[in-house]
């Protein structure tokens, strides 16, 4: 199995217990062009000006609304939070979680067993390719940003997408939780964003799933940082067929 390299964490400030989900005070790491503490290192991390290549994916949703799942903006919302219920509260949040709190104790062993499982959970062709390229987009984002110290986002393998946006988390000093926030904000915005141009929703329609999404990433949070290790797993088949069948869809916008 290919292998990842992290690099060495810069976490500060407070971060949920993964047991409780309170916070404790952590010992803040080493700072790069903004306090560790700022919260415009997640802001430009979540950015959907990030060029990793995250727009010109639907993680299915494609598929969904030609087969006619999807309709309107109440079947896309049921769409988008049960992803976040059923996929990314209990496989890649729940793994992303226990990656940060590997970099933050420098266990790049089980950095790159939570990243081998993550990437083999992948169930489609599309969706490996999806996770792979977005992560190596970001990793050569961070390597050109990094001023000559790129050697730390060098990689031996291929790493998940979770996994890369791990790495930049902790090169820019965000706390764990925080990060798993952004993380699953960041698929929620891009699947709003395709549905937009596919369903199609107006913009406003748009932001209604938005705002109503903001509760269930906080449930779907808590949920991945306090999963035991043995109830991880994908609970979202559709999603698996959709990606599956989008694979053959005669006519398509999307790389999945």
């Amino acid at each position: 199995m290919d292998k990842v390299r992290p690099i060495s964490p810069a976490f500060a400030r407070r971060q949920p217990d993964a047991e409780t989900g309170s916070e404790s005070n952590r010992e803040a790491g080493a700072s790069h062009e903004l306090p560790p503490a700022s919260p415009l290192h997640l802001l430009r991390l979540v950015s959907p000006n990030q060029p990793v290549g995250g727009f010109s994916y639907s993680r299915g949703l494609e598929w969904a609304v030609h087969a006619e799942i999807v309709t309107d903006a109440a079947s896309c919302a049921a769409w988008i939070i049960g992803l976040l219920k059923h996929s990314y509260a209990t496989l890649d949040g729940a793994l992303f979680w226990r990656m940060m709190q590997a970099l933050q104790r420098q266990d790049n062993a089980e950095f790159e067993r939570l990243n081998d499982w993550l990437s083999a959970s992948r169930e489609s062709h599309e969706l490996e390719l999806e996770d792979r390229r977005m992560a190596e987009s970001l990793l050569s984002l961070l390597r050109s940003l990094d001023g000559g110290g790129g050697e730390r986002f060098s990689l031996t393998g291929h790493a998940s997408y979770p996994a890369a946006f791990a790495i930049a988390a902790s090169h820019w000093g965000i706390a764990p939780f925080d990060a798993l926030r952004g993380l699953m904000w960041t698929v929620v915005e891009s699947q709003v964003t395709a549905a937009i141009r596919l369903v199609p929703l107006g913009h406003t329609a748009g932001q209604r799933i938005l705002i109503a999404a903001v509760d269930a990433i906080e449930t779907a949070a808590q949920k991945a940082a306090t999963l035991s290790e043995e109830d991880i797993g994908n609970m979202a088949p559709t999603l698996a067929m959709a990606s599956a069948w989008h694979e053959t869809q005669y006519s398509r916008l999307f790389r999945s």
